[in-house]
């Protein structure tokens, strides 16, 4: 007989200011614990030096968690210029060190600029990509070097916050997939001296930007799960940039039933988020899941939410 999961039934997303230090796992577990919730997931990982902003999906919010993978990323770096480690990070041992000749704020604003737009970044060993079932960093750390195809991102912002001596801090807005370590790597070549991530802080995932750290968390299930509860976010707010479209009882039980329906005045193409219409005038929307339009216009459901 399978066993049971334990836990509440409880659904939302947390915005996790995650620390440095700890992996994104151990971050997830410590909030699946603190909220005692019976299923949770993360919608990609940071390392355990990078701290910042870690959605969390808790319970059937968890069978959205990929479309916060495919979100854009805002991130605050600071590269050590004229070093670099093997794992492109202050964890790595130091392979090089090179001499800061002619470089200035004018000579990096220049660089700079030839890395924003659409770019072929090379994945770095020290990666969660997965070769044969095998994480690289796996193999890396076995001293391994395996062959990796360049991928295309897009860096939609890169600007210059500050350079205090060999200390360069930028703030990046990118496209999902793109390395920031690589990114350093990649901007220390292009002046010559090379270069590392010495901190990493993600300030934003998609439209989120508020974030809440284990202290804050803490304090509010010290109050019990009615207060902590209070910290999550809907469920549906994962996708507030797709048309939603609100359905009648009638309606919405078949959508339920896994049948597509006709919906007057319906976007005519592409995905939608589905509402049920309360009975009453009290009552909130119910998010009851997404749904794609079919070339017939009916509006037929591919991911159903239960948070009943």
């Amino acid at each position: 007989m399978a066993r049971r999961r334990s836990g509440r039934e409880v659904h939302g997303i947390l915005l996790l200011n995650k620390p440095v230090g700890i992996s994104s796992n151990a971050a997830l577990q410590r909030v699946k614990r603190l909220f005692q919730a019976r299923k949770a997931g993360h919608t990609g990982s940071l390392d355990t030096l990078a701290s910042g902003l870690l959605p969390l999906c808790l319970g059937e919010a968890t069978k959205l968690s990929s479309f916060l993978l495919e979100a854009d990323k805002y991130y605050q770096a600071e590269c050590t210029l004229g070093v670099t480690t093997r794992t492109g990070d202050a964890e790595g041992e130091i392979l090089q060190t090179r001499p800061m000749v002619g470089i200035d704020r004018k000579r990096i604003d220049q660089v700079i600029k030839s890395f924003i737009g659409p770019i072929q970044q090379m994945p770095p060993m020290y990666s969660a990509i997965k070769l044969n079932g095998q994480p690289l960093y796996k193999l890396a750390r076995q001293g391994k070097v395996v062959e990796r195809q360049p991928r295309s991102v897009n860096i939609y912002q890169l600007t210059v916050q500050y350079l205090i001596e060999n200390r360069l801090s930028i703030e990046v807005h990118c496209s999902k997939g793109t390395y920031i370590r690589t990114l350093a790597e990649d901007i220390g070549e292009a002046l010559g001296c090379g270069a590392y991530i010495s901190a990493l802080h993600r300030v934003g995932v998609g439209n989120y930007h508020d974030m809440f750290d284990f202290e804050t968390l803490e304090h509010y299930a010290e109050q019990g799960f009615d207060a902590l509860d209070q910290l999550l976010i809907p469920t549906h707010t994962i996708l507030s940039h797709w048309p939603a479209v609100r359905l009648t009882s009638t309606l919405a039980y078949y959508v339920r039933q896994g049948q597509a329906v006709q919906v007057s005045n319906a976007p005519t193409h592409g995905w939608v988020t589905l509402f049920a219409i309360p009975p009453t005038e009290e009552n909130i929307d119910q998010f009851i899941g997404i749904g794609q339009v079919l070339d017939d216009g009916r509006i037929a459901p591919k991911r159903l939410i239960n948070m009943n």
